[in-house]
């Protein structure tokens, strides 16, 4: 009996690693491929079949109007079944540039593609040249994908039609430095205009005096008497400017030097100054003009409280 014992298991171990050793492996059947005119009705078109691993002698032509069409079913271990992916991948043998179509395919696997010449990419819609067609199926699991050479299609153009204006592809790379300018400067009025208004700002205290001056006829004791009714009449008693600075020397001299820097801050920001080197002064002699103004003011109202007009 010892004879017959090595074939049996040599049998039994061939039976059992077969479905190990021939793994499953996707493809197609059914396939064929047609070019459909524009005005070509159903069926049109001229069918040529597919074959797994072979391709088509002849290449297919795809003129302007034309549409292919592709109809397979997709099978895994020749049953028919849906992949995670199937397409048709169109390539330029010299450049290598490629781009693929999906197909549409259903759960038993029955797929179809429909492409037309303006479906191309400008580089392969824009000259006749013949591209290189590869079906792909594939899909998870431990299935062989399948990848082969189906066709090669040949893109016919119209002679007449302008040709095709490709743009530029996006590089990524450095680009030129961007300078920000948030918000330009302030500009400044021309300086003679600055200069004459703060001229006259300047220059209206003594024109006061001179026209109050002048309007007396002759420099005696009614002239000056005149004098004094006229600036009372302004409000100001030019008599009392020592009883105020005796009271309160140093908030109205503080106060007065504080209105001439204040002018004199305004004038450089109009001539030379920028906001941000105005507004640091002006804090500070609005801060000083605040306090000293307030003091001065105070002993103002002591006086005319006082009865002294």
């Amino acid at each position: 009996m010892r004879p017959y014992i090595l074939p049996t298991v040599v049998l039994f171990l061939s039976i059992c690693g077969l479905p190990l050793a021939i793994a499953a492996s996707w493809g197609f059947n059914d396939a064929t491929v047609s070019v459909h005119g524009k005005k070509a009705g159903v069926g049109g078109g001229e069918k040529q079949k597919l074959v797994e691993k072979k391709s088509l002698p002849d290449p297919v032509s795809l003129g302007v109007s034309d549409t292919l069409k592709i109809l397979l079913t997709t099978t895994e271990d020749k049953t028919g079944s849906r992949p995670h992916q199937a397409f048709l991948l169109l390539r330029e043998p010299k450049s290598n540039l490629d781009t693929s179509f999906p197909l549409s395919v259903k759960d038993g696997g029955k797929g179809k593609l429909e492409l037309s010449h303006k479906d191309l990419p400008v580089q392969f819609a824009s000259r006749s040249q013949t591209l290189s067609a590869s079906l792909l199926i594939a899909s998870f699991g431990s299935s062989k994908p399948y990848r082969s050479h189906a066709f090669d299609l040949k893109i016919e153009v119209d002679p007449s039609a302008p040709p095709s204006s490709v743009d530029k592809p996006l590089r990524y790379g450095k680009l030129p430095e961007i300078h920000h300018i948030f918000k330009s400067d302030p500009k400044s009025p021309p300086k003679i205009i600055t200069i004459v208004f703060a001229g006259a700002v300047v220059a209206a205290l003594p024109t006061l005096l001179i026209v109050v001056w002048s309007s007396n006829p002759a420099p005696n004791g009614p002239m000056l008497m005149s004098f004094r009714i006229q600036w009372l009449s302004l409000g100001a008693n030019i008599n009392h400017t020592s009883k105020a600075f005796g009271s309160s020397p140093l908030s109205h001299a503080a106060f007065f030097l504080s209105i001439l820097a204040m002018e004199g801050i305004f004038f450089m920001y109009y001539t030379s100054w920028n906001l941000f080197q105005t507004l640091p002064g002006a804090a500070v002699v609005g801060l000083v003009s605040f306090l000293s103004g307030s003091r001065a003011l105070r002993e103002v109202q002591e006086r005319r409280l006082a009865g002294l007009r």
